[in-house]
């Protein structure tokens, strides 16, 4: 073969290699994360004399969350709406993108800081804001005002 051909050859596979990979990321912005379904995977948030259980949604920030777990850090109370948590790491962010029908009791990851969300009052989206999953019961435990110890864990 000559060098010409080869040339030709590899700049033909790298553009389909590339018009594909770009239907795929094309392909995870039009999905949104509010609609993705719960998974059977179950975190815990333990802090102060409280126990906050939630279900991830299957999308790849939340699983990508999940692999990090169990984690010990702070949470503290942000605003007059959310407890945050600042992970040792950002997550990734595929399968992100805007959503509606935000709700208290949402578990959120907000990209630009690298924290995780309890909310527990009314809010809006906002870009870089990312739904991991939604609590289980009651948002009782997140009304305790305060910075307190944190232990997030799976729930097997």
């Amino acid at each position: 073969m000559t060098p010409s051909f080869v040339h030709r050859r590899v700049l033909l596979l790298g553009g389909l290699a590339a018009a594909a990979h770009s239907h795929i990321a094309f392909g995870q912005q039009d999905r949104d994360p509010a609609s993705q379904e719960p998974t059977k995977m179950k975190v815990r948030f333990r802090f102060d004399k409280h126990t906050v259980d939630t279900t991830l949604y299957d999308n790849p920030s939340a699983r990508d969350f999940a692999s990090m777990l169990p984690l010990d850090l702070k949470i503290e109370d942000y605003s007059n709406n959310e407890k945050i948590a600042y992970l040792p790491r950002k997550l990734i962010e595929e399968g992100s993108g805007p959503f509606a029908n935000e709700q208290l009791g949402d578990l959120c990851y907000y990209a630009p800081w690298g924290d995780v969300i309890l909310f527990y009052a009314a809010y809006r989206y906002s870009s870089g804001l990312i739904r991991l999953g939604r609590v289980d019961g009651g948002i009782e435990p997140m009304l305790t005002r305060g910075t307190f110890p944190l232990r997030i864990q799976r729930v097997e």
